[in-house]
């Protein structure tokens, strides 16, 4: 008898950090609908009978335990766990590391490994999946986001590393999104470091499908863009970073000469070397 192409959602049991956000929500819902059981892990709790929402500070380890293990007491085990727990801001690589730095290095990588090692036992015991939500970025970084960038590449160093440990037993994927009109971005928004005109907008759903996808897949895939865009932006910037680099550097550079990044602080080392006085 041939083998199914795919795993089934319905009855697989599942976590979701970050389940109270624009990705966790939409998520619960399109697993659920599929037929799987779902409860969601963030520091704000949802008070759903079918799909709930512990309240759990990821960044904590105490905290992380406690809640992996009561939700796999609520799911009877555990068979898919999705880190997307995750979040963005302005963090100028020039600059020394600010309390935003070390914020979305603890949410994006650290939460995600403390997560993983949680599960890991009752993922191997039931020969299950994780996937991790990283970003495009996390290949093709850019200016004045270092700390997002960098938490991503070392979220895709991390999932990596662990294939290698548990990978016999356990499928170990990474879905790489672009930019997605979310909360996620406001600070940055509002630092004047919009990256609009930089990174185009995809869908939430197309996001969430990708994640799906690598969920069910016969054999667990290990790098998912989730766009043809993305795909092509990926390959580039792995087998031809230098050419990506000037890319990246006039797209910006382009942006500050159109006085985009004017009113934005952090970015007045990059005005004034583009040639632009900084206002």
């Amino acid at each position: 008898m041939p083998r199914p192409a795919h795993r089934e959602l319905r009855g697989m049991r599942v976590i979701v950090t970050g389940g109270a956000g624009t990705f966790g929500t939409r998520l619960r819902e399109d697993l659920l609908a599929a037929g799987a059981r779902v409860v969601g892990l963030d520091l704000r709790g949802v008070d759903a009978a079918d799909a709930p929402v512990l309240a759990c500070d990821l960044t904590d380890d105490e905290s992380t335990v406690a809640g992996v293990e009561a939700a796999v007491e609520r799911l009877g085990g555990l068979d898919l766990l999705i880190n997307n727990a995750g979040v963005g801001g302005p963090a100028p690589a020039e600059l020394p590391p600010s309390d935003e730095v070390r914020r979305q290095i603890e949410v994006n990588l650290l939460a995600s490994w403390r997560a993983s090692a949680a599960a890991v036992p009752h993922l191997v015991a039931a020969r299950g999946r994780v996937v991790f939500v990283s970003s495009r970025m996390a290949v093709m970084p850019l200016p004045l986001a270092a700390a997002y960038g960098v938490s991503k590449r070392a979220v895709v160093a991390y999932a990596d590393t662990l294939r290698l440990e548990i990978g016999s037993h356990v499928g170990v994927s990474v879905v790489y999104p672009s930019m997605v009109a979310s909360p996620i971005h406001s600070t940055t928004k509002d630092a004047g470091l919009s990256l609009q005109g930089v990174s185009r907008f995809e869908p939430v759903e197309g996001v969430v499908a990708a994640i799906l996808r690598a969920a069910t897949a016969r054999r667990a895939p290990r790098d998912v863009p989730t766009t043809t865009r993305g795909r092509l932006e990926i390959a580039l910037a792995r087998h031809l970073p230098g050419l990506t680099d000037r890319i990246v550097r006039r797209t910006i550079v382009e942006r500050v000469r159109a006085g985009d990044l004017d009113s934005a602080d952090l970015a007045k080392g990059l005005v004034e070397r583009a040639g632009r006085p900084a206002g």
